[in-house]
């Protein structure tokens, strides 16, 4: 079934973003752009992620570090020279 009607998006896909350590509808919306568009797709996306096990929040609850996302890894290259 369709989660996201804009970008084609469906709840399996969801689930195998949400397997893969996205833990949030922000991360979703990062890994495919379901719920990005007209946005009545956040809440359904809301509802699969749930309260359940997320790798990446038990990751950082044990004391590892928050991984950069794309865009703020792009942000503290930008400081360097010659960084891309």
């Amino acid at each position: 079934m369709y989660v996201c009607s804009c970008f084609g998006i469906t709840e399996q896909q969801v689930r195998e973003h949400a397997d893969t350590g996205a833990c949030t509808p922000r991360q979703i919306a990062s890994a495919c752009k379901a719920g990005t568009d007209c946005g009545n797709c956040v809440r359904r996306i809301q509802a699969l992620l749930g309260r359940g096990a997320c790798p990446r929040r038990e990751l950082i609850d044990n004391g590892a570090a928050e991984p950069l996302v794309a865009e703020e890894a792009e942000g503290v290259l930008a400081g360097f020279p010659g960084a891309a």
